[in-house]
């Protein structure tokens, strides 16, 4: 068994820590550069920066604070939110991330996902897919949620995939802020659609519902956002009660 790795999510917007539902309702939580640092310390096994304000309103990445955050932390560092070109991709990891995200970039043109995929490296792209439920099976959302496109997401994230995405980082939008579980039975089927790892994101409410995403849910890596930033959990109390349960984890 591979083991599980459990990363605390930052999205940000305006140069602070947000966390909503579904998208919406932000409320501030804090600064990006000390919760990075805070979790590092705690022993997050990677990080993943979403500047959640670039798509939808055209702005760029907030590539000041990522460099500053990769001078604060020693873990792996996705960052994403209005990544649109090979140019942004660059700059993304030269400013020191170590991989990035894309979504809406990629909807709009899939070629982006295999000329970067060809530049920089599998590893280095993590194709973001939000996804909302649309009778019995689950249509694509792009610019932060905000547009519904006729894209599945199964048959999406089979594409990434062939495109040369290395990662999904997937986000039941229905889930999301939600804190009632993670959506098990889509992340089961896109786990069990590609051979890439899954990132599963969207509603972690409680130890359990990290368990069964990870397990029943087959996804690779569990992302986590209100359970830590609202400190009723902290990183090692996760990665115990995984252990408890047979689950390997760092």
């Amino acid at each position: 068994m591979l083991v599980k790795r459990i990363i605390p999510c930052l999205d940000v917007d305006n140069g602070v820590v947000m966390k909503g539902k579904k998208f919406q309702g932000l409320n501030k939580i804090g600064d990006p550069i000390e919760l990075a640092e805070h979790y590092n310390i705690q022993g997050a096994d990677e990080l993943v920066f979403l500047d959640i304000g670039a798509s939808p309103f055209g702005r760029k990445t907030l590539f000041e604070i990522v460099n500053k955050v990769s001078k604060k932390v020693f873990i792996p560092l996705t960052v994403g939110g209005g990544i649109r070109t090979l140019e942004n991709i660059q700059y993304a990891l030269s400013n020191g991330a170590d991989r990035i995200s894309i979504n809406t970039a990629a909807v709009i043109d899939p070629d982006l996902i295999k000329k970067s995929s060809d530049r920089f490296g599998s590893q280095c792209i993590v194709c973001a897919i939000d996804a909302q439920k649309d009778g019995n099976s689950w249509s694509v959302l792009i610019n932060g949620g905000r547009k519904k496109t006729d894209i599945d997401a199964i048959l999406w994230a089979e594409k990434v995939e062939k495109y040369g995405a290395g990662e999904i980082l997937l986000t039941s939008w229905d889930a999301d802020g939600t804190k009632k579980g993670y959506n098990l039975e889509l992340t089961q089927a896109i786990a069990e659609a590609v051979n890439i790892s899954v990132i599963a994101s969207g509603g972690a409410g409680s130890l359990k519902d990290i368990l069964d995403v990870l397990t029943i849910g087959k996804a690779d890596a569990a992302l986590i956002a209100s359970l830590f930033h609202y400190k009723i959990y902290t990183i090692e109390d996760v990665k115990i009660y995984l252990k408890n349960y047979g689950v390997e984890v760092r």
